[in-house]
């Protein structure tokens, strides 16, 4: 009987911390930036270079030099998001009005989603996917309700990248949780 309760406990330890292990991947994978194993942006050279090379004959042509495979691409100086497949083949590109707070280049990873939010401009807002924060402002893309234009007060500290709701509900429906987010001059 002994043998049998020593079995029971070691057992139900093994269970234990295989639990506990699973329950410490999810939080880490579900983290914040920064909070995380996974760090918010690479710190890769590539990821820091100054600017992408670009076709200026074709600014919608995705940039060399963003990464391979399925990514959000966007740069902050041209104001531009590409949604990129696995097959690095561009599905969709489109300007942005970003808000006051840009991210700085690297990679990202989608963090949290929401379907309806107001941001931090008071402008009721949908399809937020948010990828990092910085000095305390979430960034992420996300349109206005209604199709309203950017923030209403330039001095507010914003970091919602503002799409139209066409190209809104496109990126709601592409950069699900973990896809990452690759963010160029």
């Amino acid at each position: 009987m002994a043998g049998t309760s020593s079995g029971i406990v070691a057992g139900l330890t093994a269970v234990a911390i295989g639990a506990v292990g699973f329950l410490a991947y999810q939080a880490q994978a579900t983290a914040p930036p920064g909070l995380g194993g996974r760090p918010g942006a690479s710190t890769s050279p590539s990821a820091r270079a100054t600017k992408a090379p670009r076709d200026r004959r074709n600014p919608a042509a995705l940039p060399s030099g963003s990464g391979a495979g399925e990514r959000v691409v966007y740069s902050v100086d041209d104001d531009r998001v590409w949604l990129v497949d696995q097959w690095s083949q561009v599905q969709r590109s489109f300007g942005v009005r970003p808000g006051t707070v840009d991210p700085p280049p690297g990679k990202y990873w989608v963090t949290s989603r929401s379907h309806a939010a107001t941001g931090t401009d008071g402008i009721p807002i949908e399809h937020v996917v948010r990828f990092t924060s910085l000095d305390g402002v979430t960034i992420g893309f996300s349109a206005a309700v209604g199709g309203g234009s950017g923030p209403a007060d330039q001095t507010v500290k914003t970091g919602g990248i503002r799409e139209t709701r066409e190209d809104g509900d496109a990126t709601w429906k592409f950069a699900t949780i973990g896809v990452p987010v690759v963010v160029i001059r």
